[in-house]
């Protein structure tokens, strides 16, 4: 095994390691503040759908384990964490419980390959503009309401930081041009959401 391969294998212990936190910080900010008027329901909906279907995408593929093991591992955080956010919006009905069996149906047929393999190779490329579009949409309800009291940095680095060490693996791995630009766009967008957030607040901090 290359010095570089055993690198990458590296980066990706250390990925999925940040990852069974990623979302930790997050959900405890949310309790702290009791408030999740700065989160984006749309956005971790657009989110949740991306990380279903590349979760399934690598799965169905076969790639290695070690190359995309967060992804389910995020999932379950992402669940949570949606919970909290239909609790402190006060969404938690009839509708949002029938959403969510819909949802589990869905992914259990991608997942045991009910679902054709060629939907899948269809739907990865576009979780490349819905992943963007799921952090576009959480920036802008940070520059609408201009405050983060509900955000958590700690989150946003993590995410920045474990989709960058995905470039070099995924590109040590298998290359896949369509997983290369998703982790790519991530970064640039983690980036912004916390560089966002820590802006406001900064300026929240001088106010007082």
């Amino acid at each position: 095994m290359s010095l570089l391969q055993q690198f990458a294998d590296l980066l990706s212990l250390i990925t999925i390691g940040m990852c069974f936190v990623l979302k930790i910080p997050q959900i405890l900010k949310l309790v702290s503040v009791k408030s999740a008027d700065e989160m984006s329901m749309v956005g971790l909906l657009l989110e949740l759908t991306s990380y279903t279907v590349m979760t399934s995408y690598n799965y169905t593929n076969g790639y290695s384990l070690l190359s995309y093991l967060e992804y389910p591992i995020i999932l379950v955080q992402e669940y949570i964490l949606i919970f909290f956010v239909l609790k402190y919006l006060s969404r938690i009905n009839m509708w949002s419980f029938l959403c969510t069996m819909i949802y589990f149906a869905l992914s259990s047929c991608l997942l045991l390959g009910i679902v054709p393999k060629v939907i899948l190779t269809l739907l990865a490329p576009m979780c490349t503009p819905i992943s963007a579009s799921s952090k576009v949409v959480q920036l802008l309800a940070i520059l609408r309401a201009k405050n983060a009291e509900s955000i958590s940095l700690l989150t946003w680095f993590i995410s920045a930081f474990t989709n960058l060490t995905r470039v070099f693996t995924i590109w040590m791995d298998s290359a896949d041009i369509l997983l290369l630009g998703n982790f790519i766009i991530s970064v640039l967008l983690s980036s912004s959401i916390m560089f966002s957030a820590l802006y406001y607040r900064s300026r929240s901090l001088k106010q007082d």
